[in-house]
């Protein structure tokens, strides 16, 4: 049986808070040879390095950051047994680890979180934003409770996961006031050659956009790709071409960014999922995610 010696995960967890060896050496009253002789006893252990050295700084591996994530925990439940003997019994928040890929537009990022910090209960909401494919590796290894995707997880994927479909919304495309009303104009033939700011290629959206452009005989002027939708959004806002957003948050993308509406991309839709390694949701956070999604976002 494999012990884990906690005096060990003690100096690793306070090298990884303090953000250095020296700082932490000094807090825990030690020289730094000796906490770093410790943390190397720790990985021996594990069988994993825990730390890399990127210049003068010390920063944690993946391994580190999973470890470090229990150390947390770990640390955390034996101050709440001093506050319990003391008669001060400490009601530990429910975490919810939320994967978010980037391009999911904030705001209905944003409509999706809510109901988790509406519920009764006391709930400590941990964003992640990424690539949905290093999310979806976070989730296989469960440092996440769910991820928040357009696109679904197929049947050749390595990760065990199932999709659970919050909704979908029409497509609508956006542009600053002066784009908008030239563009409107005998749409969608007038957008042969417009400014187009559009998702990253791959992406569900990028590609539902191509079709629409196809079948219309439509040839943008790609002047830019983004990944994160929202720094897309601002080129729109600055008047530097046309975008599209899902039509679910088509008053909060004019108010926020100042755009105006062009118009419809007929026939076709862009899905919303929640993706999670259970079959069926039970964490309240997702769950309250997905009852709100589909009862009233997307009804």
């Amino acid at each position: 049986m494999n012990w884990l010696n906690y005096h060990h995960l003690l100096y690793f967890w306070t090298v990884a808070k303090q953000g250095g060896l020296a700082k932490a050496a000094e807090n825990l009253r030690l020289s730094s040879s000796t906490v770093s002789t410790q943390i190397g006893r720790l990985e021996e252990s594990l069988g994993h390095k825990l730390f890399e050295r990127q210049g003068r700084k010390l920063v944690l591996t993946d391994a580190g950051q999973v470890v470090y994530r229990y150390a947390d925990e770990i640390f955390l439940l034996g101050r709440e047994i001093f506050d319990s003997l003391r008669d001060q019994p400490a009601k530990r928040p429910l975490k919810v680890h939320i994967g978010i890929a980037e391009v999911i537009p904030k705001l209905l990022a944003k409509k999706f979180l809510m109901p988790v910090l509406q519920l009764s209960d006391d709930v400590q909401l941990i964003c992640h934003e990424n690539r949905s494919d290093r999310l979806l590796a976070e989730l296989s290894i469960h440092n996440l409770d769910v991820v928040l995707t357009d696109t679904p997880v197929g049947s050749l994927a390595k990760v065990r996961a199932y999709n659970h479909l919050l909704g979908e919304s029409g497509i609508m495309l956006f542009a600053a006031e002066p784009l908008a009303r030239k563009y409107r104009r005998n749409f969608p033939a007038s957008l042969k050659n417009a400014p187009f700011l559009l998702p990253a290629v791959g992406t569900a959206l990028r590609g539902q956009l191509a079709n629409w452009f196809d079948a219309h005989e439509i040839r943008p002027r790609i002047v830019g790709e983004f990944e994160d939708s929202a720094l897309l959004k601002v080129f729109g806002q600055q008047g530097l071409g046309v975008f599209a957003a899902p039509v679910v948050i088509r008053s909060e993308v004019k108010k926020q960014y100042g755009v105006r509406e062009i118009g419809l991309i007929e026939g076709q839709t862009e899905q919303f999922y929640a993706i999670s390694v259970e079959k069926k949701l039970k964490h309240p956070a997702v769950v309250a995610i997905a009852e709100t999604a589909k009862n009233q976002l997307f009804e």
